[in-house]
């Protein structure tokens, strides 16, 4: 079974279909078991929002405008994901990156609902330099609200390997700019896995960071819900341009026991779901350009498309989570409507 995505820039589509294995499955191939499990996965680049519902990692899908994502949406606690701003980029794809973080930072604002919090996943910068950390952190302030950020590869490229982000944002964090946080009985938590990252190679968490997500976890009850978030997608989207992370796998083992979890990624400027067991996975669009789909081009890098398609292919995330039955209903905002 295949299902055809169609890019709205190029007009070009492609049929996905992956064979997806559980990360702790240790079934051989061609042996039958209830682990293996075949999943499919499908880009979302424009036209109308999907709201994702999800509760012990079960997702449920309503088209925004709907009278099901109306009744869903309307919650008591949310907060906002946005991601890979690139502030400093100056290529065709978008030379103007300050002014779709504008746009997004306005989206956020005009919500009706006054989110909680902002995440933002990475990449803050194009090339690290105090100016570009200068004009996002300016920009992304306008908000008026908390923001709790993870490093993307473009934020420690300076000599000293994030310094320059560790001393903005790094306060209360571990290690490289790892943390976690409470919100609404909800636990957050914040990894890092850009760092020491080679041109198409997988990100990294490390033996440092995983021990001490272990110990962060251990004692929490399994019904806490979960929303970790890093910049590189901590399961295997595309292995042949790095998109994924080497040791995901053994920190997803430490949230197995736990009914509700939740992770949200940045990196590939595109969205891609999926749902192993109570792990569901959610990657955000970019607020600066997209990227191709997997397979689609040589590489990955800034996807250039026609005048007044661009909008379309940026966005923001909103997540919201109602007491009681702890769903996350996961919502995609275009920057064009």
């Amino acid at each position: 079974m295949t299902e055809e995505c169609r890019h709205p820039g190029t007009g070009s589509s492609v049929k996905i279909l992956e064979r997806i294995m559980d990360p702790l499955d240790t079934a051989q191939p061609g042996e039958a078991g209830p682990k293996r499990r075949f999943l499919l996965e499908c880009m979302t680049w424009a036209g109308t929002g999907v709201l994702w519902s999800v509760a012990a990692g079960l997702p449920q899908a309503a088209m925004l405008g709907t009278a099901q994502a109306a009744e869903s949406a309307a919650t008591p606690f949310s907060f906002v994901q946005i991601s890979d701003s690139h502030i400093g980029f100056d290529k065709p794809a978008n030379p103007e990156p300050l002014a779709t973080l504008h746009e997004a930072v306005q989206q956020i604002k005009a919500l009706r609902q006054k989110p909680a919090f902002v995440l933002h996943t990475g990449d803050i910068t194009h090339l690290s330099k105090p100016g570009e950390f200068d004009a996002a952190q300016q920009m992304i302030g306008e908000i008026g609200l908390p923001v709790f950020y993870v490093p993307g590869e473009h934020d420690v490229l300076d000599e000293a390997r994030g310094r320059a982000y560790l001393d903005r944002y790094g306060a209360g964090s571990r290690g490289a700019g790892w943390h976690s946080f409470d919100q609404h009985g909800v636990h957050y938590i914040g990894l890092v896995n850009v760092l020491d990252l080679k041109a198409g190679g997988l990100g990294n968490l490390g033996t440092e960071q995983l021990e001490w997500l272990e110990n962060n976890v251990a004692g929490l009850a399994s019904s806490t819900p979960i929303v970790v978030f890093a910049h590189i997608p901590l399961w295997t989207v595309y292995p042949e341009w790095g998109w994924g992370t080497e040791d995901g796998a053994q920190a997803l083992s430490y949230l197995r026991l736990f009914g509700s979890v939740t992770v949200l990624n940045g990196h590939i400027h595109q969205i891609m779901q999926k749902v192993e067991g109570n792990v569901a996975f959610h990657t955000a669009r970019s607020t600066a350009f997209p990227q191709p789909v997997p397979g689609t081009a040589p590489s990955p890098g800034p996807v250039r498309v026609p005048p007044g398609e661009l909008r379309h292919l940026l966005g923001t995330t909103s997540v919201s989570f109602v007491r009681g039955t702890q769903p996350l209903a996961i919502v995609d905002s275009p920057l064009a409507h």
